[in-house]
């Protein structure tokens, strides 16, 4: 990419010389000698990188550079000027500036300032681009279902993510999509614009977690090369998603509440106290009011952490939402292995009912990815599904001949469903194959293995 410098700078001498110091390094340059000219400059040519003097004709350097952000909040200022103190210094980088340095400079010292501008502003759009993807991808994967219990946390999420609640927790069994739940909290609020990172706890062993979390300063253990960022300290203004936190040491649990009660940290072997301004949404499958009690989780933290507690409802208890579900992850598979699953008959909305779904929604999004890559056809039928998952809808057919444990057999399910289907399309195998989303042939060749004796099907 070849970026786009703008020199606003009084002295000629100074536009020309940097002008062909980046124009020779693969810049295009551009110069202004007045701050008036140098905002048109920038509203004109939005230049990744600004060259800014604060001493100007018309303007200080200082009012020009909140203007050139209101223009273009990436672009990327570097504040020079021969009067250089600490009060001005400190008043640029408050107001946005990426750099500041002091006239006499060397061309090698203003080159590495501009190179080292062009990778943040390189970082900065491509963060926004994830972020963008991000929220484009959460928007596709919005929560379904029409169960009151679902409703009423769709109502809270929106509470939550309007509000300034530091801390969430969300209850549910393993499955029940409280990652989504943390997605949502944050997309749907003003940290959307920020980063929103994950930490599985208990992935983690006590001193690790502590270091992935809070980060660690140079020389702090044996292979500590550098100073390392913490997630803590890497999602500021966003969110932080603490998975499994029922998991959590004892040590990192200590830390966490000195961190959510202070909102500052120190990372592993430093000294200075460093604040941020995150939202932790935490997670978990287990009891934490048991874990409590059992000492295994501190009473403090807990209540620290279930400010707001949102709890999601398992799926054998959402009802007909199983079938939204169903409906809405073929079709996401139909697109991805382009197929054409569109139809779900009554036997097989009758077996995905009965099911408990202990895997909850994430083992109904993988079945349905298994049944859509191995199947074809139009029709998904209960011969498609795991065993398991047919077993209580066997259970309950009635009058079905049954095998020898006095349940159905998939055949025998298959066998009831094909008749059917052949009786509505009246015996034309044709329409019935098509109805049945599989090939004349394959019809023909189930029918010859149906144990039935019927002139109609000979």
């Amino acid at each position: 990419m070849t970026y786009q410098l703008l020199v606003i700078d009084d002295e000629e001498l100074i536009r020309k010389s940097l002008t062909k110091l980046f124009t020779s390094r693969g810049y295009r340059v551009d110069t202004a000698s007045t701050g008036a000219d140098g905002l048109a400059m920038v509203e004109r040519k939005r230049p990744q990188v600004v060259v800014l003097d604060l001493r100007l004709p018309d303007q200080g350097g200082l009012q020009v550079l909140p203007k050139i952000h209101e223009i273009d909040a990436t672009t990327e200022v570097i504040v020079v000027t021969a009067f250089g103190d600490v009060a001005s210094a400190v008043e640029a980088m408050k107001l946005g500036a990426s750099d500041f340095l002091k006239k006499p400079y060397e061309m090698e010292e203003i080159f590495l300032a501009v190179e080292q501008a062009t990778r943040s502003f390189e970082r900065e759009t491509q963060l926004n681009a994830f972020q963008t993807r991000a929220l484009e991808r959460f928007q596709e994967e919005t929560i379904l279902g029409k169960c009151g219990a679902v409703a009423q946390v769709r109502d809270l999420i929106a509470k939550v993510a309007r509000s300034e609640a530091v801390t969430v927790l969300i209850d549910g069994e393993s499955g029940t999509g409280k990652e989504l739940v943390a997605h949502a909290i944050h997309y749907q609020s003003d940290r959307g614009r920020f980063p929103i990172t994950e930490v599985n706890c208990s992935s983690f062993q006590d001193a690790l977690l502590e270091n992935e979390l809070f980060g660690h300063e140079r020389g702090a253990y044996t292979d500590a090369h550098s100073m390392k960022k913490g997630q803590v300290e890497m999602c500021h203004r966003g969110t932080l998603f603490l998975d499994e936190v029922g998991d959590m040491p004892m040590g990192t649990q200590s830390k966490l509440l000195r961190f959510l009660e202070t909102k500052s940290f120190k990372r592993v072997g430093g000294t200075e106290d460093i604040t941020v301004d995150i939202r932790i949404v935490a997670a978990t499958n287990k009891a934490l009011d048991r874990a409590v009690e059992d000492g295994s989780f501190r009473r403090d933290l807990y209540y620290r952490l279930k400010v707001v507690n949102i709890c999601l409802p398992p799926l054998r208890e959402r009802g007909d939402d199983v079938l939204e579900l169903t409906t809405h992850f073929l079709g996401e598979f139909n697109r991805k292995f382009k197929k054409n699953f569109r139809l779900i008959p009554e036997e097989t909305r009758q077996a995905l009912l009965r099911y408990s779904w202990p895997g909850n929604v994430r083992e109904l999004r993988n079945m349905m990815e298994r049944v859509v890559l191995l199947e074809e056809g139009e029709v998904l039928l209960p011969e498609h599904l795991p065993a398991e998952a047919t077993r209580s809808f066997e259970e309950h057919l009635p009058n079905v001949a049954r095998g020898d444990s006095g349940n159905p057999t998939l055949a025998e399910v298959e066998e009831r469903y094909i008749l059917e289907v052949l009786e509505r399309c009246a015996w034309n195998k044709s329409q019935a194959a098509r109805e049945l989303g599989i090939s004349r042939q394959g019809l023909i060749e189930r029918i010859k293995r149906i144990d039935r004796r019927s002139p109609q099907l000979s």
